[in-house]
């Protein structure tokens, strides 16, 4: 029987090994912008065309590489950042895998150029699918600019896994956030099809740097935190809780201003929050670890986004201690109110002084019977003191005299109940609500009981469709049309709904500069604040699951159905009871929600005599 275990060529375990490190055109930038951070740059450029699927160029004014480092660098494990074992426990650079600039060029086509500052001439290489095509001199600037074209076009599976270009937009910018708030010494700029996404430039602080990513207004909502321990410094900003959202998105921590997941540490801070928070809302937090390197381990995944810590319960405590700090020093925990304005004033007591008794004046000799005002007011039917007139009370009673069975009537008797029940239903209401939150109507086989929100939903989704099929959409303009700024990943993720938001009843258009106006809404969400009503749906839309909804169009109608559904809590009368109850039942498959959720539930009748036995 022949051998049949036999050597990958080098192209195939590149193929393999760049499927861990090289999963979107994200990956690519984040890998070669932590290189172009390593080369001690202080200026960096990112150039993106169609998210990335076709053209990555990272432009950068760093060190540089000789000729024979710019060949060396696309083979498999080359570093210049370890020398042994031992370096992996002290490890404060970016990279040192070695296999970012191998894995890049094994699944698209990589042109490289660049000099070393000393040199005169740089070097430009060329390398398609792990194959070098060409290396030549060139002259070039000093730094290094990689150019990175065809994203998996020897892997057409891959390249169908992508997502739409909006999709694979927000990946970059997230990797490309993750790594600008940790420097806020260098400048960054991102350019997208020749348009302007970031240009941040050189800041000296922090807050500067958030501030230029997700825009001045958040500013006022940030907490600064700071605590040295000696086993971990902590220091960054957090979130105040009425400005929490329901997405994740403004979270990060980081450690040795590297970006890290950790779910242990994130429920440090969310418990730190504890009964503080709006229901069902994340805050935001910008939190960086100083450690020694020793005391972690980096080397865990080739994205080197998790990261195992020597002490992690310390650390809890550590982190648990500090967000709790600063949310008290800021008055945040709940404390006494110490506004005194409209109280009485209780001077206060110095040593020494004695107590003055507090002295009532009243007259002993009142009696209000006699007195002439007192009297005169009773007698006048005009009165506020005159009760209200209650004459023929007893009618709200008429027919209920005998709902009460008698003993006799316990024992067998047939008379007295008949009439009890009798008087029963043609008094009560067939219909009404419950606790604010389920309407309760009778049916044949029993009680059934609708979700009122849900309900709500569903009639408003399948309005929605109908709106986005048709094009004929109410809407009401403002008469003070409100800009927004948002976000750069909002913005970006805005401008693709707009077009079916304007379907649906909006009526919203691009200032430019991540700002929007919004000139008109839909009736029905006229009594919102319409800034929190556009977060609200961007919101509903991250959250709804793909999998449950694929069609863009309807995902978007679900996200605006939920945010402008009646909230649990809204009081209805029977003719807006009657009516959801009708809409509903217009709709397809009324039982469920676009997502899945019960709205109708029927307590069978069978089952009310089992628990009266």
């Amino acid at each position: 029987m022949p051998d049949i275990i036999h050597l990958l060529t080098d192209s195939v375990a590149n193929q393999i090994a760049a499927g861990e490190v090289i999963q979107r055109p994200a990956s690519i930038i984040k890998e070669l912008v932590e290189n172009a951070v390593d080369s001690g740059s202080s200026e960096i450029k990112i150039i993106i065309k169609e998210a990335g699927k076709s053209l990555v160029q990272v432009i950068d004014n760093g060190c540089g590489m000789s000729d024979t480092d710019a060949r060396m660098a696309f083979e498999r494990h080359a570093t210049s950042k370890i020398n042994k074992a031992e370096d992996l426990f002290l490890i404060r650079t970016m990279g040192f895998r070695g296999e970012a600039l191998a894995s890049i060029a094994a699944v698209a086509q990589v042109e490289m150029k660049t000099r070393k500052i000393e040199d005169e001439l740089g070097t430009h290489i060329r390398i398609a699918g792990s194959n070098v095509e060409s290396q030549s001199p060139v002259s070039c600037s000093a730094g290094t600019n990689i150019i990175v074209k065809n994203l998996f076009f020897n892997i057409p599976a891959r390249r169908r896994f992508l997502k739409t270009n909006a999709t694979e937009l927000r990946h970059i910018i997230v990797e490309f956030q993750r790594i600008a708030l940790t420097l806020p010494g260098i400048s960054f700029s991102l350019y997208h099809n020749d348009s302007e996404i970031y240009n941040l430039p050189v800041v000296q602080s922090l807050p500067q740097r958030i501030s230029g990513i997700y825009g001045r207004g958040i500013s006022p909502n940030l907490i600064p935190v700071k605590t040295e321990t000696t086993i971990i410094a902590i220091k960054g900003y957090i979130g105040k809780p009425e400005f929490a959202r329901k997405t994740y998105g403004e979270q990060y921590l980081f450690v040795n201003q590297r970006f890290m997941r950790h779910p242990y540490f994130h429920k440090a801070v969310m418990e730190a929050y504890h009964e503080i928070l709006p229901p069902e809302t994340i805050p935001s937090y910008f939190l960086y670890f100083e450690i020694d390197p020793e005391h972690i381990d980096i080397n865990i995944h080739p994205t080197k986004t998790e990261i195992k810590f020597e002490d992690e319960r310390a650390i809890w405590q550590i982190i648990h201690a500090s967000v709790r700090e600063a949310l008290g020093k800021f008055n945040i925990v709940p404390s006494l109110d110490f506004n005194t304005e409209g109280v009485i004033d209780i001077p206060i007591l110095r040593k020494g002084q004695e107590a003055d008794t507090p002295k009532i004046e009243y007259n002993p000799t009142f009696n209000p019977f006699e007195d002439p005002k007192a009297v005169n007011a009773y007698q006048d039917r005009t009165s506020p003191l005159e009760k209200e007139n209650l004459t023929n009370w007893d009618q709200l009673y008429s027919g209920l005299e005998k709902t009460r069975p008698s003993p006799q009537d316990a024992d067998g008797g047939e008379s007295s109940d008949s009439q009890g029940s009798l008087a029963l239903s043609e008094t009560n209401v067939q219909i009404f609500q419950f606790k604010a939150k389920y309407i309760l109507t009778p049916v044949k086989s029993g009680l059934m009981i609708i979700d009122q929100k849900r309900a709500h939903e569903k009639i408003l989704y399948e309005n929605y469709i109908r709106l986005i099929k048709t094009g004929k959409a109410h809407i009401q303009q403002s008469l003070f049309p409100e800009s927004i700024e948002l976000s750069q990943e909002d913005y970006i993720l805005l401008k693709e709904l707009m077009e079916d938001l304007n379907l649906m009843g909006f009526d919203i258009n691009d200032l430019g500069n991540r700002s929007l106006i919004v000139n008109g809404y839909p009736p029905e969400v006229a009594e919102r604040n319409i800034p929190e009503l556009i977060d609200s749906i961007l919101e509903q839309y991250k959250t709804t699951a793909s999998d449950l909804i694929q069609k863009h169009s309807e995902k978007i109608a679900v996200s605006l159905a939920k945010t402008a559904a009646i909230p649990y809590g809204k009081i209805l009368n029977i003719e807006e009871m009657r009516n959801f109850i009708d809409q509903l039942f217009a709709c397809s498959a009324p039982n469920y929600t676009p997502t899945g959720k019960t709205i109708i539930s029927i307590i069978s009748l069978e089952e009310f005599e089992k628990r009266f036995k």
